[in-house]
């Protein structure tokens, strides 16, 4: 849902940018270093930052590689997430599988791979009845990693795969149906709380736009038509509305430059607000307006208020922070304080607990983890 190498093409270009974190860069100095460095397993306040009273334990739960995108089961017990961590026995990313009921964290233990191991995969989100999960693949097209796409001109931009499309696989990693077959990008898909919808972004009208469709792919309906990149959306507690994250190019050079961009499969998304609409696509309103990069919103589980990460009161393009506004892009409270990378937060569904990816307690490495916090408001 979120490109992990426009956050890692970022911190190396000083730059901003559905699929991947953040990776400190070997000539910065490690947030981590500013305080007590704790790699033992289990729940801590020591990797908690003393401004960040929202979280009360924080458990890490992977030491290694990039890990993000991690979504809850149905009964806020499971996590699906992605992750290229080498000692997986991955080339790019695929889909894992962790029960934070059974297990305190995996250190030292491969989880269960979900994915066929094929191609790259991004964008998991546990189905009704937590017995399947839907995420986007390219193994379809080819049993390689996808080429990633050269920075032309010092420029970041992602490649948004064509060969991407959605699937259905339950939890022993057996593909159980494909959702989309349309030429180019299908992917980003997360669904409603009430288990009857699927949200995701399609570029089969030409742009990169909001589509919905049911819970067995029928029924498919564009919700957004403004040019510009739409993505990583995701429902209110009451399936009513969407939150998500948009590119506007307005001026002739900005839009030249993303139609161009798209022609040959790729977007520069360093340039992002925060959006909900109604899941019609009806009452589009932008709720932040803050500049740089602010992405990865989800509700709070009140449904009044929005989670998000943002780059926005950073000096340099890499520095991003977990914050929280109202429905109206006011009241914006700053909820994480880690140095380099915080992001891709998402609350249980019994709104006792958040997950997101961190930089933090990486030891200088340029390694990305999982943090699951106990949620105090």
């Amino acid at each position: 849902m979120y490109s992990k190498y426009f956050i890692t093409s970022m911190l190396v270009l000083g730059l901003f940018s559905c699929e991947k974190p953040a990776q400190t860069n070997k000539n910065q100095t490690d947030s981590t270093k500013t305080k007590k460095v704790d790699t033992t397993a289990g729940a801590s306040t020591s990797l908690i930052y003393p401004e960040e009273k929202h979280f009360k334990n924080l458990r890490q739960l992977t030491f290694g590689g990039d890990n993000a995108e991690a979504y809850w089961s149905f009964d806020s017990q499971k996590l699906s997430f992605q992750s290229n961590f080498k000692e997986w026995g991955v080339e790019c990313d695929q889909i894992f599988l962790f029960d934070t009921q059974k297990e305190e964290n995996m250190k030292g233990k491969t989880p269960k791979m979900l994915s066929t191991g094929k191609g790259r995969t991004t964008c998991s989100y546990f189905m009704p009845g937590d017995s399947t999960i839907v995420y986007a693949s390219t193994h379809k097209t080819s049993d390689k990693c996808p080429v990633e796409p050269s920075r032309s001109g010092g420029k970041y931009v992602w490649a948004v795969y064509e060969s991407f499309d959605i699937f259905v696989a339950d939890l022993k990693g057996n593909i159980k149906k494909q959702l989309t077959d349309a030429k180019g990008y299908d992917a980003e898909a997360t669904v409603s709380p009430d288990g009857k919808m699927i949200v995701y972004t399609s570029i089969s009208s030409g742009d990169l736009e909001l589509w919905t469709m049911n819970i067995d792919g029928t029924n498919k309906k564009q919700i957004t038509k403004d040019l510009g990149y739409d993505g990583g959306a995701f429902f209110s507690p009451d399936s009513k509305k969407l939150v998500f994250r948009a590119s506007r190019p307005t001026t002739p050079e900005e839009i030249k430059e993303y139609k161009e961009l798209l022609v040959l499969g790729q977007v520069q998304p360093t340039k992002m607000e925060i959006f909900t609409c109604n899941v019609d696509g009806s009452d589009i309103k932008q709720i932040t307006k803050l500049g740089k990069a602010n992405w990865a919103p989800f509700f709070h589980p009140n449904g009044k208020k929005i989670i998000f990460s943002s780059n926005h009161k950073g000096k340099r393009g890499f520095e991003f922070n977990l914050y929280m506004t109202d429905l109206e892009g006011n009241n914006i409270e700053k909820i994480s304080s880690d140095k380099v990378f915080d992001s891709f937060p998402m609350f249980s569904p019994d709104g006792k607990k958040l997950i997101f990816s961190s930089n933090r307690n990486n030891g200088g490495t340029r390694n990305t983890n999982l943090f699951l916090a106990e949620w105090a408001d």
